[in-house]
């Protein structure tokens, strides 16, 4: 398998398994049932592709870093998404995001309902874990586009399930548990590259 595949397939999968669980998801479904559905998803993709680029572009500064800087970077930043998903994983208080939107009454236009979804979702996605892990693959892997593709097909794909399915899904899988893994998978990561250090 090509190296950037490997970038590819690595982003899609990390991203995916951090954001299924994570106020993405749930600030996606709140807006959905407050919106139209094709809307909010339009609004949500740009929102994606923004974060996407910022996250790459970051990531690609770090490539011009040191080698012993970029892991040290690289670990701290895979670090505080592991704490980030664990202390959100085994908190008892409620997922965020139900109150992402308010639509007044009366129908919404598309624009206005794109607006807002680009809004909530661009303001979620800062400093997010999926955010974090786009820029450290990145920096890591070196394949900028095949990172932010990876990246931005796996939040597309979290948007369209929360779009599509609606509530159902919350309903068939456990968030809490998703986000304990990945924050043990992120810790891993941190890990790895501090322990490329020493190699």
């Amino acid at each position: 398998m090509s190296p950037a595949l490997i970038a590819l397939f690595s982003a899609f999968g990390l991203v995916l398994a951090v954001e299924l669980p994570d106020k993405t998801l749930v600030a996606t479904l709140v807006l959905t049932t407050r919106f139209r559905a094709w809307p909010v998803f339009a609004g949500v993709c740009v929102a994606f592709a923004v974060q996407c680029v910022i996250a790459v572009a970051f990531g690609s500064l770090l490539t011009l870093l040191p080698e012993t800087l970029v892991s040290v970077l690289v670990a701290a930043m895979f670090g505080v998404g592991a704490f980030l998903l664990l202390r959100e994983g085994f908190s008892e208080g409620r997922d965020a995001g139900e109150d992402a939107s308010r639509s007044g009454p009366g129908p919404v236009s598309f624009l206005r309902s794109a607006l807002t979804s680009f809004g909530v979702l661009f303001a979620a996605e800062w400093g997010d874990a999926s955010q974090l892990a786009t820029a450290g693959l990145v920096a890591r892997l070196g394949n900028p586009f095949a990172v932010g593709l990876g990246a931005f097909v796996a939040l597309v794909s979290v948007a369209g399930l929360a779009v599509f399915i609606g509530a159902k899904i919350r309903d068939r899988i456990r968030p809490k548990l998703i986000q304990r893994a990945a924050g043990f998978v992120f810790a891993g990561f941190a890990v790895f590259a501090l322990a490329q250090l020493l190699w």
